[in-house]
């Protein structure tokens, strides 16, 4: 048994830019391997404070450590053009060679609505974000030929232009789903999957369509990245999880689909009605490392190669520390 490659997700949303930066260290002395960079222009709730740009964060970060790294997810499609995705993610992978990965996703209000303008329906989100694809690797192909590229697509234009800053090797594309028909696209075109907890019924139907469309597309998918992102909480007792859970993160126990809520004060009073039951199936919550180790480990047992760890507290050194001790050692894949 190989050991498991497992990194910590850096919440912007929580925490200061050179705070996640110092906790990014943190993280890869005590055995986490990457790190996975939230985009958020907002954070979900007041009460978290943060939201840095994703780009400069993820540069800090790749200075001062030497494991992969990458956003989880970013929207290619709104308040980014997919040009200057491919243009950021390229500049990341070339002063990072071999480091750096794209993640991408179809993005959410709370995030996108910024620029203003109509705010699509779920479908045509991700119609959106996979055109974006096509731009982002014509671009990346782009700076290895010197061949400019046009686009006149349905919902993006590219006018005649090129790359000129790229790595070597292109950065891998991952895109987040958890729905079976994005799921399938998304082994067809992407080079792998980001998903989150789930279910295990839910997690064996997303990795079985992601492997559906690799395989329809000639592609092999137990050669593909197949990424978790898990939240958990993590203290020294089992009432200070509990309390960071519904304090820090209630998104986490809001059982509903929040894509289109644009404003953090707008989740503030959603999360006034939170309860610790809702929490329930969908993070784990406890003082004790074995269970979250228990945990991780189911999901490494269901097929996934990469697993980001976001705890959900502020008591980031003490659960790196904890976790790098008594969690990290003994899980395997």
């Amino acid at each position: 048994m190989s050991s498991a490659h497992i990194g910590y997700a850096a919440m912007l949303e929580q925490f200061g830019p050179n705070e996640v930066t110092d906790y990014s260290v943190q993280a890869e002395a005590a055995g986490f391997t990457g790190v996975m960079a939230a985009d958020h222009f907002q954070p979900w709730v007041p009460r978290q404070g943060q939201a840095a740009f994703v780009w400069n964060v993820l540069s800090a970060i790749g200075a001062r450590t030497a494991g992969d790294l990458g956003p989880g997810v970013t929207c290619p499609s709104f308040k980014m053009h997919p040009a200057l995705v491919a243009q950021a993610s390229a500049t990341l992978g070339a002063m990072y060679p071999g480091r750096h990965w794209l993640g991408l996703g179809a993005g959410e209000a709370l995030n996108e609505h910024v620029v203003g303008g109509y705010w699509p329906e779920g479908p045509e989100r991700s119609a959106r974000m996979f055109e974006a694809v096509e731009i982002i690797k014509k671009l990346f192909g782009s700076g290895h030929s010197g061949k400019e590229v046009k686009h006149a697509g349905k919902y993006f234009t590219l006018e005649t232009c090129r790359l000129w800053t790229v790595p070597e090797q292109d950065p891998e594309i991952y895109i987040a789903t958890a729905g079976p028909l994005n799921a399938k696209r998304t082994g067809k075109l992407a080079d792998g999957i980001i998903t989150p907890g789930a279910a295990p019924a839910k997690i064996e139907m997303v990795l079985g369509k992601f492997a559906e469309g690799a395989r329809e597309a000639g592609r092999d998918p137990e050669t593909m990245p197949k990424i978790l992102q898990l939240h958990l909480s993590w203290a020294e007792t089992d009432e200070e999880a509990l309390q960071n859970a519904v304090l820090e993160w209630p998104n986490g126990g809001m059982k509903f689909d929040k894509g289109d809520i644009r404003s953090p004060y707008h989740f503030e009073q959603m999360a006034k009605l939170v309860r610790p039951e809702d929490f329930e199936g969908r993070m784990v919550i406890s003082a004790d490392p074995d269970r979250h180790r228990a945990e991780i480990q189911r999901y490494l047992d269901l097929g996934f190669d990469r697993i980001y760890l976001h705890n959900v507290g502020r008591n980031q050194s003490e659960w790196i520390e904890a976790f790098g001790r008594e969690v990290l050692p003994k899980l395997s894949r």
